[in-house]
């Protein structure tokens, strides 16, 4: 093609579908968020994670609040503790699987999410239904006297 022939409607549409196919697959590229995953703490006996000020690390919560078959969700920190039976907690990230939202509830050994149905369980994370593709993420948590911390 030279510079004098003209350009025909269905390489201009051709181009533009193009375009629009490439702007919708960079909107559906994931973007790490951090925070989600607790990072590998440089020593071992550090029980906060990080905190260089020497200041108490804040637990995340009490063990009186986590109801045994139940448990809680954290939005802010899109995390779900939960407590499968007596004495033994477990968390998880609340992002669920499927599409991205937090879950939304933790009852009777589920943890489920209302946007599009999905459940989980309480004590592994593992899918127990709905259309979640995967396991909710184990986080790594520490329980002392009462409370719940990070690890």
């Amino acid at each position: 093609m030279d510079a004098n022939t003209p350009i025909s409607r269905r390489i201009v549409f051709t181009g533009l579908g193009s375009l629009g196919i490439a702007a919708a697959l960079a909107g559906c590229g994931t973007t790490p968020t951090s925070g989600t995953q607790p990072s590998t703490p440089a020593t071992s006996g550090s029980p906060s994670g990080g905190s260089s000020s020497g200041a108490a690390p804040t637990p995340l919560a009490t063990t009186s609040e986590i109801p045994v078959g139940g448990g809680i969700i954290l939005s802010d920190q899109r995390l779900v503790i939960t407590q499968p039976t007596a004495g033994t907690f477990d968390a998880f990230s609340a992002v669920c699987t499927h599409q991205g939202f937090n879950v939304t509830s933790v009852a009777d050994g589920t943890i489920s999410c209302a946007h599009h149905g999905s459940t989980y369980s309480a004590s592994t994370g593992q899918v127990t239904g709905g259309p979640a593709p995967s396991a909710l993420t184990p986080v790594a948590i520490k329980v002392k006297g009462g409370s719940i911390f990070a690890a």
